[in-house]
C-alpha cells in the first residue's frame, strides 16, 4: 500500500509564472498537494527557457520546476477560460497567483470575487513590492530586487571592483518562493486548526531584504550604528577558495582552535609566534592576513590530498567543483538527489528529489505536464497549442 502523501487532499490552484511562485508550488507538489498549474495557451514563459528535446514548452527548467503538477491551459480573457478557472477554485484550498492586483480584479478573480466562489479560500498574492509601500505598482524581476536590496554591492565590497554586479542566480526569486511555501503551509495549518481562509501577500522585495539583512544589516542594526552594514567575514577579499596544486579548495577554519590546527597542518606553526597571530584576539583581528598566509601554502598539495588531511583533522573543507560536476558528486548520488527518470514525452532526465526527508509520509511526485495536458480531465476544452 502506497504511503500517504504529506499534503494529501490539499488542492492548490496555481496561476503563477516564471520562478517565484512556481518554486513555491513545486515544494507543495513535492509534499503531495494537488497543484493545478493554470497557464495561457502557450504556457508559462519560463517553460521556454532552454531547448526542449521533443515538445515545445518543455524546456529543461520546467521538468523540475513543474514536476508533479497538473496543467490547465486556458485563455482567462475568454468566458470559457474564466469558467474553467472558476470550476477549479470552487474545489480549491489555496489560490496563488502573481498577477497585478488591478489586472486580476479586471479578470474577475480578486480576493473578494474568489471568496464568493470559495468562502474559505486561502488567497496568496505573490508581488514584487508590498502593497502598503510606495513601490507597490512597480514591476519586479530578480535583477531589480538584487539591485534594490544592495545585493549588487556585495561583490564590490569583497573584490574592490566598484562596478555593481548581480549574483549569477535567480536567488531573489527562489528565496521569495521559499517564503511563499511557508506562507501557504502556515495558512493551511491555521485553517485546519481554527477554520476559515485568509488573504496572504508575499512580496519579493521584503522577502529578499529580510533574507539578506540577517547578517549584512550588521552594524546598521544598532541605532545609531557604530559599525557599517555588511558582515565583515562575508565581504573579506581574502576569504576565497584557496589555490592547490590542481585547483582550489574551500577551507573554513571558523573557530580559533581550527585556525591553529590549519597552521600546523601547513607546517606554519611558527606563525603563532608572529605578533599578528600570537593570541586569539590577534588572530581574529588579522584574519585576512591569516587567509593570505594560508593561500601561500595550499599549492603544495592537491585537492584530494588536502581534502583527506583536513577531514582527518576535523577542518571543514571541500574542493571547488565545476557546476557541471554536481550531478556526479558521490554524496548526492548516495542520497539520491538527482534521480534519472524517463519523462513520457521528453525522454530521460534528472529528477530533483526534495532535499528534506520525513520518517512518515511520501514525497514522491510524477513528471512535469505538457501545456494543457490535463485540460480534458479538469473539464476544459483540449489545448489549442502546441
Amino acid at each position: 500500500m502506497a504511503a500517504t502523501k504529506l499534503l494529501e487532499g490539499i488542492r492548490i490552484v496555481d496561476l503563477t509564472s516564471v520562478v517565484f511562485g512556481p518554486y513555491a508550488t513545486e515544494i507543495m507538489a513535492d509534499l503531495g498537494a494537488d497543484v493545478i498549474k493554470v497557464e495561457g495557451p502557450t504556457g508559462d514563459q519560463f517553460r521556454h527557457a532552454g531547448r526542449p528535446r521533443t515538445t515545445p514548452g518543455m524546456g529543461p527548467c520546467t521538468l523540475n520546476l513543474n514536476k508533479g503538477k497538473r496543467s490547465l491551459a486556458v485563455d482567462l480573457k475568454t468566458p470559457e477560460g474564466k469558467a474553467a478557472l472558476t470550476r477549479q477554485l470552487a474545489e480549491a484550498d489555496v489560490f496563488i497567483h502573481n498577477v497585478r492586483k488591478g489586472a486580476i480584479e479586471r479578470l474577475g478573480f480578486g480576493y473578494d470575487a474568489v471568496r464568493e466562489i470559495r468562502p474559505d479560500i486561502i488567497y496568496v498574492h505573490c508581488v514584487g513590492f508590498g502593497s502598503d509601500g510606495p513601490y507597490a505598482d512597480l514591476q519586479a524581476y530578480d535583477d531589480v530586487i538584487q539591485a534594490a536590496t544592495g545585493t549588487t554591492t556585495l561583490l564590490p565590497r569583497a573584490d574592490g571592483n566598484p562596478a555593481p554586479r548581480y549574483l549569477p542566480s535567480l536567488i531573489a526569486d527562489k528565496v521569495a518562493g521559499l517564503h511563499g511555501a511557508y506562507a501557504i503551509l502556515a495558512a493551511v495549518v491555521h485553517k485546519l486548526r481554527f477554520g476559515g481562509g485568509q488573504f496572504v501577500e508575499v512580496p519579493m522585495f521584503e522577502s529578499f531584504a529580510h533574507f539578506m539583512a540577517q547578517e549584512h544589516l550588521f552594524g546598521a542594526t544598532l541605532v545609531p550604528p557604530i559599525e557599517p552594514a555588511g558582515y565583515p567575514r562575508q565581504i573579506d577579499p581574502f576569504r576565497q577558495p584557496f589555490p592547490t596544486a590542481d585547483g582550489h579548495i574551500s577551507l573554513v577554519p571558523y573557530a580559533d582552535a581550527a585556525l591553529q590546527r590549519v597552521f600546523a597542518l601547513l607546517d606554519a606553526e611558527h606563525l603563532l609566534a608572529d605578533p599578528r597571530f600570537a593570541t586569539p584576539k590577534d588572530r581574529a583581528a588579522n584574519i585576512s592576513q591569516a587567509y593570505a598566509e594560508i593561500a601561500l601554502r595550499t599549492p603544495a598539495r592537491s585537492n584530494a590530498e588536502w581534502a583527506r588531511i583536513f577531514a582527518e583533522h576535523q577542518i571543514p573543507a571541500m574542493p571547488v567543483r565545476d557546476l557541471a560536476d554536481l550531478t556526479s558528486d558521490p554524496h548526492l548520488a548516495q542520497v539520491g538527489l538527482f534521480q534519472q527518470r524517463t519523462h513520457p514525452t521528453e525522454g530521460d532526465y534528472l529528477h530533483l528529489k526534495p532535499p528534506v526527508t520525513f520518517s512518515a509520509g511520501s514525497c514522491e511526485t510524477g513528471p512535469a505536464p505538457t501545456i494543457g495536458q490535463d485540460n480534458v480531465a479538469l473539464g476544459a476544452p483540449p489545448p489549442t497549442w502546441p
